[in-house]
């Protein structure tokens, strides 16, 4: 009989890391001996409520040619559930000092969803850190407020906070953990429902469980409510001048695929890839469409 492969096998070593005195997990995985010396590094950045868990039919493939580091965010995955002020830019500072500390030559960064944000964001404020830039559903936090009418802001504004009571999250929270509610929210979220299996939902339904889940959701909620939501993926997509690969599954129903060629027209360094019947999470919907797509892409503009 053979055994199943688990996810953190697949993901690689797991190793804790301390930063400002909050534990880290990340994972990672040397590169096949045989491609050592053309090794350009990966680091993995996953989206709201994800983990390095989200990126295990990834892992095993991208090692072959590459050494991958993954990370749980702070606040998701094995990483501590802090109450802090949660934004973009202290992700972000996260990655980079991850980096500078082991790693430290450009690498490859591929995040999805908040993830590609977080991944731009640092790529715009340390471009010594990236070599590429690949980004999975680029959410763009300044569109709300471009697309509302000012007077109605303050309105929006009042109704988050009733909703991001903490008495409130923690009911919805008590609910919203469980495996059944979350596979449901995965079939929202891929477009394949088949590639909702139970490993999927036991990696997502895993971390919410642990000690100050509920109040790292708050915490969260509550930046939120705070931002003034003046973040603009335009903006920081202009500031880059490296190749970056745009990818977008036209079925994603969380960040809709429409803003993908807005997006995209900024940058002549940007190759956008709108994917037929794919969600939100394409990499691990379609872990094999995704390798080829990056994998062409690589070897496209190493030409250049």
């Amino acid at each position: 009989m053979i055994e199943k492969v688990t996810w953190k096998e697949k993901t690689g070593n797991q190793r804790d890391w301390h930063w400002r005195g909050w534990k880290i997990r990340y994972s990672y995985h040397r590169v096949n001996p045989e491609n050592k010396a053309n090794d350009i590094p990966i680091i993995l950045l996953h989206g709201f409520g994800a983990s390095i868990g989200h990126w295990r039919h990834n892992v095993p493939v991208l090692k072959e040619n590459h050494t991958v580091y993954a990370l749980d965010l702070l606040g998701f995955g094995a990483s501590r559930k802090a109450y802090t002020n949660y934004d973009v830019t202290v992700w972000s500072e996260l990655v980079y000092d991850f980096w500078r500390t082991f790693i430290n030559v450009p690498v490859i960064i591929i995040g999805n969803s908040i993830g590609s944000l977080i991944a731009l964001y640092g790529t715009a404020q340390h471009p010594e850190m990236v070599h590429r830039l690949v980004m999975l559903s680029l959410p763009d936090l300044s569109a709300r407020q471009k697309m509302l009418p000012k007077f109605v802001l303050p309105v929006v504004k009042t109704i988050e906070s009733i909703v991001a009571s903490p008495l409130l999250i923690r009911l919805i929270f008590l609910v919203a953990r469980q495996p059944k509610v979350i596979r449901k929210w995965l079939g929202v979220a891929y477009g394949d429902k088949t590639a909702v299996d139970d490993e999927l939902v036991d990696i997502i339904a895993t971390p919410p469980q642990d000690k100050g889940a509920a109040r790292t959701l708050i915490a969260l909620t509550k930046s939120v409510n705070q931002s003034d939501f003046s973040l603009s993926a335009k903006d920081l997509l202009r500031q880059v001048n490296i190749p970056m690969l745009l990818l977008w599954g036209k079925g994603d129903r969380f960040i809709p695929p429409t803003i993908a060629p807005q997006l995209a027209s900024v940058n002549p360094l940007i190759t956008l890839n709108l994917l037929d019947g794919l969600g939100h999470c394409l990499h691990d919907e379609k872990p094999d469409l995704f390798h080829r797509i990056l994998f062409d892409w690589l070897k496209t503009i190493h030409k250049k």
